[in-house]
C-alpha cells in the first residue's frame, strides 16, 4: 500500500499549518508530505512509526518530522481519545532566501538532522509545548515570531532523541513503494504469523532477495522490524490491561513465551513484568 499524500490547505492570510487535530480527526494511515512537522500530542498515547522506527508516545511528547519521511501515529486501543497540535511548514514559508543567510546556519542544520525524526526531551520539550500550543490561536506577524521561536529552541538543545535510521530519500519511486507497502502490511497484520515467504510476495521478490533488500533500506532485518511492532503493542497490552503476560505474548504475534521474553528483553532492555512494575509506580506518582 503506498503511503497517502497528505496535502493540508492554508488560508488565505497563513504561510503554514498550525491547528488541533483530534479524534476522529486525529486518525490518519501511514502518510508522508513535503512539509516539516512539528507535533505535540496534548491528549492519549499510543505507537508511532516513523521511517523504519517503532516507539511510543504520550501526552506531553513534542517530534519533529523531515521533509517527505513517512510516519503514522496509532492510538494505544480503539476507544481512546488522542489530540496534537500539528505544526506543519515548508523551508521556503519566510522566502526563498531566508534560510540561505547567514545567520541560519543552526536552523538548516536543524533541518537536515529531522530527516530521521526527533524526539524532542526533557525541558526543550516543556518550552516546546506551550509554544506549540499557542501558535495555534496566534494570528499576524506574531505566528511568524512564535515558530522562529520553536525552531530557536530546537536548534539549540541538545535534549533530543533521533529515532529512524531509514534514509528514505535515496529510494527511488519504485522503491519506497514497495517498502511503504511492507511497512503499513505490517501495521496492519502484526498480531497474525508472518512469513518470510508471505512478505516477500507482497513486495514481488524471492525470499532471498527481499532479506537483502530490506536490510540495504532500513539498516535492520524484516523480523527484527516485525518484532519491534509487536512488542510496541505488548507494551500497550502492559500498561493498560490486567492480561497475563502469557495472555499478551499470544496476543502480540509471538509463539512462545521464550521467544517474546527475549525480543523484549532486547528491545526494551528489561523483562515484561519489570516494564509493567515501573509503569504501574510511575503512574501513582503522576
Amino acid at each position: 500500500m503506498k503511503p497517502f499524500i497528505q496535502k493540508l490547505p492554508l488560508s488565505e492570510d497563513s504561510s503554514f499549518v498550525a491547528r488541533t487535530y483530534r479524534t476522529p480527526n486525529f486518525e490518519v494511515s501511514w502518510h508522508q508530505h513535503i512539509e516539516y512537522e512539528l507535533i505535540y500530542f496534548s491528549e492519549g498515547a499510543g505507537m508511532s512509526f516513523i521511517g523504519n522506527y517503532v516507539g511510543e508516545f504520550k501526552t506531553g511528547d513534542v517530534f519533529f518530522l523531515g521533509t517527505n519521511l513517512p510516519h503514522t501515529f496509532q492510538k494505544r486501543h480503539k476507544e481512546m481519545v488522542t489530540a496534537a497540535v500539528v505544526v506543519q511548514f515548508r523551508d521556503d514559508f519566510w522566502g526563498k532566501e531566508f534560510i540561505h543567510l547567514p545567520e541560519c546556519k543552526e536552523i538548516r542544520q536543524l533541518l537536515d538532522n529531522s530527516v530521521h525524526g526527533l524526539k524532542i526531551e526533557g525541558q526543550a520539550k516543556v518550552r516546546l509545548g506551550k509554544r506549540i500550543v499557542e501558535l495555534e490561536h496566534t494570528q499576524g506577524f506574531q505566528r511568524i515570531v512564535l515558530l522562529c521561536e520553536c525552531l530557536q529552541i530546537l536548534a539549540k538543545t541538545a535534549m533530543f532523541k533521533p529515532l529512524s535510521t531509514q534514509e528514505v530519500k535515496q529510494f527511488n519511486g519504485k522503491d519506497r513503494e514497495r517498502i511503504e507497502r511492507v511497512f503499513q502490511y505490517t501495521i496492519e497484520c502484526f498480531t497474525n504469523p508472518i512469513s518470510l515467504k508471505e512478505i516477500a510476495e507482497l513486495a514481488g521478490m524471492s525470499a532471498p532477495a527481499f532479506c537483502s533488500y530490506f536490510k540495504k533500506s532500513t539498516k535492520k532485518t524484516y523480523f527484527d522490524f516485525l518484532n519491534e511492532v509487536r512488542i510496541g503493542h505488548a507494551c500497550k497490552l502492559l500498561i493498560d490491561t490486567d492480561l497475563t503476560i502469557l495472555e499478551i505474548c499470544y496476543q502480540s504475534g509471538f509463539n512462545t513465551l521464550a521467544n517474546f521474553n527475549k525480543q523484549f528483553l532486547r528491545i526494551k532492555q528489561m523483562t515484561p513484568s519489570r516494564y509493567r512494575k515501573l509503569f504501574t509506580r510511575t503512574e501513582a506518582i503522576l
